[in-house]
Formats: structure tokens, sequence, C-alpha cells
């Protein structure tokens, strides 16, 4: 592995870290569409997040909430720009009322791609998830709402940050924690920004 792609891994793994810490603190704040959420729909959560191995003093996998994802697993597939494809491993429903989605990233192109257009354009956003997956959304269309990248009382998302550049070849991997849509919602659409929509389907 290079030394670009072991920064990227332990980047993602410090993120990944924050963001279960992110959840737990925001146990017992606000309601289902949460009170101090901003009007774009990403709201505080009531939920906790699934125990991880950093609240047991140990340190945390490259995954969202410590669980093993298969890499081979392909669920979805999502074309970006200039040769940028992202490949969706996991979409699992857990029992504290969120959504996590996780992924791959990869380089197919033959240059460096910059990482800043995925945080999308919400200047809270922006500001305070530099590099990251923040713009992510879901859409439940049968229910007719959107689900947006959850975040914190400080506006920092519960989701990959301070991706590094993609060099040609190069992944990372990511994570993205989102309100869980209603029980009998099984299915929604998932976009990032400059990436295509694709359809996902949701376990647990």
């Amino acid at each position: 592995m290079s030394m670009r792609r072991t920064t990227t891994v332990r980047r993602t793994t410090v993120a990944a870290a924050m963001a279960a810490a992110f959840a737990l603190a925001l146990a017992g704040c606000g309601g289902d569409d949460g009170g101090d959420a901003p009007s774009t729909g990403s709201a505080n959560t009531s939920a906790p997040a699934s125990p991880s191995p950093e609240d047991k003093g140990e340190q945390q996998d490259d995954t969202a909430a410590g669980d093993d994802v298969d890499p081979n697993a392909k669920l979805a597939e999502a074309r970006g720009q200039n040769g940028l494809t992202l490949v969706i491993n996991q979409v699992k429903r857990d029992s504290g009322g969120f959504v996590t989605v996780q992924g791959v990233i990869k380089n197919g192109g033959d240059s460096t791609q910059n990482t800043s257009n995925w945080v999308g354009q919400e200047s809270v956003l922006v500001a305070k998830n530099p590099n990251s997956v923040a713009g992510a959304t879901l859409v439940d269309k049968s229910g007719k709402k959107n689900y947006y990248v959850l975040r914190d009382t400080d506006g920092r998302c519960l989701c990959t940050t301070a991706i590094v550049p993609l060099s040609p070849g190069d992944s990372a991997s990511v994570f993205m924690q989102f309100p869980a849509p209603p029980q009998e919602t099984t299915e929604v659409d998932f976009t990032l920004p400059t990436f295509a929509t694709t359809s996902l389907k949701i376990s647990g």
C-alpha cells in the first residue's frame, strides 16, 4: 500500500471514530426532525451510535461503527466525473434510528482528482467538513422525503472527512450516516455531488 493510500485510510479511521463519538453526544437531543436542524433537513438525532471500539479504549477499524464490511460486496455503483467511481459495500439500518452507508471511491482516471466538491454547497457543511462526503443525500420517493447526512450541533457531519486528493489508482473508504426512513421503506435513491444517482436497498 502506498504512503498516500495509507494516509487516506488513517484519516478515514479518525473521522469514523469522531463521528461515532458525535452520535453518542447527540443521544437524547431533539425529536425526529431535530430542533436545532437547519432547513435543509440535516438534523440532530436522539439515537446513539452503535457501541464502537473506541468506547472500550480500543482503536476503531476502518468502518463507521466498527462493523465488518465486505470490501468485495458491490450493492451499487455510481459513476462520477473524470474516471471516479463509488462502489457501495453496505447500506444498513441500525436499531438506534439511523442508516449507515459505506463504500469506496476509486480514481480510475489518469489525473489526480480533488475531493472538495463532495461536501455540497451548504456554507456550514463546507466550513466545518472540508473534503468530506457531507453533501450526500437519500431520497425516499414513496414517502416523498429527503434525508441528509447527520451532523452535531457544531455542524460537523457524521461522515468521512479530510479526504486527500486521489491520485490515479488510489481509493478512499467512506461512510455516511442518515436519519432512518420508516421501517417499511426498503429502497432509496442515493446521491453524492458529482456522482450519478443510484438506487440502494436498505438491510436490517
